[in-house]
């Protein structure tokens, strides 16, 4: 396992990768080791033109661990365009599942931003958000994409 620690407008963000694949992204509050890695520097490379607004879509290898239906939610977290949203509602929809089934899912998201779970908001209102700084920090993404804007 490899990590190195991007520095974000939200706070430092490590993110790990196993073999050729990325499997997590966690917010820090102390810097662990980083590492003169070509996938963990595309990686942060990525995150910091996103932040920049010079980037839409990550183009990274992903490895999500989980179940099947942990991976089938992330796919349609993944499918949801930049300044775009869904409801817990829709994608429950799509995948024939609870919406807090889903819910849960999204929480478990190991590889948010990039899995855009923030993305993903109540019926009546903006959900939850998992990540240090909970929903201010999904508001402040979705402020960055021009996202939900009748809702924030």
């Amino acid at each position: 396992m490899r990590r190195t620690v991007a520095d974000t407008p939200i706070g430092p963000i490590a993110i790990t990768a196993r073999a050729d694949r990325i499997t997590a992204l966690t917010w820090v509050t102390s810097a662990p080791d980083r590492h003169a890695d070509p996938l963990l520097s595309e990686a942060s490379r990525q995150l910091a033109a996103y932040f920049a607004g010079h980037l839409r879509n990550f183009d990274l290898p992903l490895s999500v661990e989980g179940s099947d239906f942990q991976r089938a939610v992330c796919a349609a977290m993944k499918a949801i365009p930049f300044g775009e949203t869904r409801t817990y509602g829709e994608i429950a929809k799509q995948l024939s599942a609870p919406a807090q089934a889903i819910g849960q899912a999204c929480g478990n998201n190991p590889i948010p931003i990039i899995i855009p779970c923030h993305r993903v908001l109540g019926a009546r209102g903006l959900g939850g958000f998992s990540a240090r700084g909970g929903v201010e920090t999904k508001v402040a993404l979705l402020r960055h994409e021009v996202a939900a804007g009748l809702l924030i």
